[in-house]
C-alpha cells in the first residue's frame, strides 16, 4: 500500500519536474542569447544614474546618462526607488536585473492564468518557457526595463479577493512610478460608481480609493524629499512627451507612432488627439461593460490595451501585456487566432523595416507594407478591442431579446 502511494506521488511530480526543466532550459538559452547579443541594458543604467543623482542632490531632470544621452522621464518617486541600484556594480546590477525579470515573467504568467481561472500545477512554467521569447519580453530584458514589474503590480491587485484590504496598493504604486497604469484607476472608479447604484459602497470603489490614496501618498512623500524635482516634473516635464523619444520611431507602437509614420510627419498633432479620444472612450467602455458583466479577464486586457494605444509613446517593450492577452485568447478563441497573434509578438516584424536612431529618420519614408509591419502591435490592439466590443454587443442583444 505504501509503495503504491509513493509511486502515485512520484508520477504526479513528473509533469511538474518536466515543466520546471523545460522552463529552466528555455530561460538559460534566453540568457545566453541575450549575452551573445551583447545587450546594453541602457535603461537600467539610466535608472542607476537617477538614483545617483538623487543621492548627490543633483537636478534630476537635467541629468543625462549613457552614450545615448538619455534623460529622466519618470516621476521623482521612481528615482527614489532606484537608489538601491547604486549599491551594486554594473555587472552585478545587470545579472540581478535579468534574473529578477525572468522571475517577474513567471509571476506575470501565474497571475494571468489566475485571471482567466486556469491555474494548474506547472502551467505557468510551461507558458513562461514559451512566452519569454516574445519581442516585448526580449526587449524589456535587453534594456533592463521595469515593464514586467509594472504589469505584475497591476495584476497582483486585480486577481486578489474582492475583500482584500491590500487590493489597490499595486496599481497606486505602479501609477506613481509610471503614469499609464492610472487608466486602471479610471476603470475601477467607473465600474464602482455604476455598481454603487445597486450595492452602495463596493469592492471596486474601495480598490479605486486605495489606489488613489497610495498614489497621492507616495507622490506627496516624494515631494517632501525632492521638492524641486517634484515641482519641475508635475508642472513642466509631464507635458514634454518629446523627452521620452520621437513619436515616429518604429519602436513606438501607439496610435501616435502609427499616425506619424502614416502621415510622414514627426507630430501627428490633432489627428492623434482625435484618434486617442475615440479609441480611449471606446476601449474603456468595452472594459467597463465587461467588468459589469463579471468578465474581469476581458476588462483587464481591454483596459491595458487601451492604455497602450492612447499613450503618446508606447515602446514595443511596453507591450509585455501580450502575456495576459495571449493567455486570455487561448481560453476564448480558436487556436489559429491565438497562434497568429503569438506570431506577431514573436516575429520581431517591426524591426524588419528601415529604422535608424536620431537624427536619421528613415521611419518617415516607409512604404505601405513597411508601415503595416511597423504598426502590427497597434493593429492587433485595435482588432482585439473591436472583437471584444462586438462580443459585448452581441451578448447585450441576446439578453435584450430573451
Amino acid at each position: 500500500m505504501t509503495l503504491t502511494l509513493t509511486l502515485r506521488a512520484r508520477l504526479r511530480e513528473l509533469p511538474l519536474a518536466a515543466a520546471a526543466t523545460a522552463c529552466l532550459l528555455s530561460f538559460a538559452a534566453f540568457w545566453m542569447a541575450q549575452r551573445a547579443a551583447n545587450v546594453t541594458m541602457l535603461d537600467l543604467s539610466v535608472y542607476r544614474a537617477e538614483g545617483e543623482t538623487v543621492l548627490a542632490g543633483g537636478d534630476l531632470y537635467a541629468m543625462r546618462a549613457t552614450s545615448a544621452n538619455l534623460p529622466t522621464t519618470y516621476p521623482p518617486f521612481a528615482a527614489l526607488l532606484f537608489t538601491p541600484l547604486t549599491l551594486l556594480g554594473v555587472p552585478e546590477m545587470r545579472t540581478l536585473a535579468t534574473a529578477g525579470n525572468l522571475l517577474l515573467l513567471l509571476a506575470l504568467v501565474h497571475l494571468s492564468l489566475r485571471l482567466v481561472g486556469r491555474e494548474r500545477p506547472g502551467a505557468a512554467l510551461w507558458v513562461a518557457a514559451v512566452l519569454v521569447w516574445c519581442e516585448p519580453v526580449w526587449t524589456t530584458l535587453r534594456y533592463g526595463q521595469i515593464n514586467l514589474l509594472i504589469a505584475v503590480a497591476v495584476l497582483w491587485d486585480l486577481t486578489r479577493r474582492e475583500n482584500s484590504r491590500w487590493a489597490g496598493v499595486g496599481i497606486g504604486l505602479a501609477t506613481a512610478v509610471k503614469l499609464t497604469p492610472g487608466l486602471f484607476v479610471v476603470l475601477l472608479l467607473v465600474v464602482g460608481v455604476a455598481r454603487a447604484r445597486a450595492y452602495g459602497w463596493n469592492p471596486w470603489l474601495r480598490q479605486a480609493a486605495t489606489a488613489t490614496g497610495v498614489f497621492v501618498g507616495v507622490t506627496v512623500a516624494s515631494a517632501v524629499v525632492l521638492p524641486y524635482d517634484s515641482r519641475r516634473f508635475w508642472t513642466e516635464m509631464i507635458f514634454e512627451t518629446s523627452r521620452v523619444g520621437r513619436k515616429e520611431e518604429t519602436a513606438n507602437q501607439s496610435l501616435s507612432g502609427v499616425l506619424a509614420r502614416l502621415m510622414h510627419t514627426t507630430d501627428p498633432g490633432v489627428w492623434w488627439l482625435l484618434a486617442a479620444v475615440v479609441v480611449g472612450v471606446a476601449g474603456i467602455t468595452v472594459a467597463v461593460v465587461a467588468a459589469l458583466r463579471d468578465d474581469r479577464p476581458v476588462a483587464v486586457v481591454a483596459c491595458a490595451t487601451t492604455a497602450l494605444l492612447v499613450s503618446p509613446i508606447s515602446w514595443s517593450h511596453h507591450w509585455v501585456w501580450c502575456v495576459p492577452m495571449l493567455i486570455l485568447l487561448a481560453t476564448r478563441v480558436r487556436p489559429a487566432w491565438t497562434v497568429g497573434t503569438a506570431l506577431v509578438f514573436a516575429s520581431f516584424a517591426l524591426w524588419w523595416v528601415p529604422h535608424a536612431p536620431a537624427p536619421v529618420r528613415l521611419e518617415l519614408h516607409q512604404n505601405g507594407w513597411q508601415m503595416a509591419l511597423s504598426g502590427l502591435y497597434t493593429l492587433v490592439g485595435l482588432g482585439l478591442l473591436a472583437a471584444f466590443g462586438a462580443r459585448q454587443w452581441r451578448t447585450g442583444q441576446a439578453v435584450a431579446n430573451e
